[in-house]
């Protein structure tokens, strides 16, 4: 299970290294990596992805719009990534740009998955959360 808050450095453009705790949890040398529905990144290992969107491509796909949508929402941006010796990988410029991330980055552990966002970022929806969950 990945869990935990870290901030990896980023090592020349786009460029980072897994923590440890989660590198352990990849439990291999891949991981597949998508965009997020907020301004982040979903990282996976492969297993757990291939688990995550089982369901969805079990739907209809002539009879099911929703699906079809979900389906390309998931599938579209993602990629398998090739992790180096030290858990080291480039996150593709694409999701750079849709994350925002520019130099300070937090990567959070998510259960399933992991999330690497823009600390700004993450920092403004954190807040946000913490503020809908007081008002419960």
């Amino acid at each position: 299970m990945f869990l935990g808050t870290y901030h990896p450095k980023l090592i020349g453009k786009g460029r980072i290294a897994l923590p440890q705790k989660v590198r352990k949890e990849v439990k291999g040398k891949k991981i597949v990596l998508t965009v997020g529905f907020e301004r982040c990144i979903f990282g996976f290992n492969e297993k757990e992805w291939e688990e995550i969107v089982r369901p969805e491509l079990s739907r209809p796909l002539f009879s099911d719009t929703e699906g079809r949508n979900l389906r390309r929402k998931m599938c579209m941006e993602a990629m398998v990534i090739e992790l180096g010796a030290q858990g080291r990988f480039v996150i593709p410029e694409r999701m750079i740009e849709y994350a925002s991330i520019k130099n300070h980055l937090i990567l959070i552990g998510a259960g399933d998955h992991f999330e690497i966002w823009e600390e700004g970022e993450w920092q403004n929806y954190l807040g946000k959360i913490e503020k809908e969950s007081s008002l419960s």
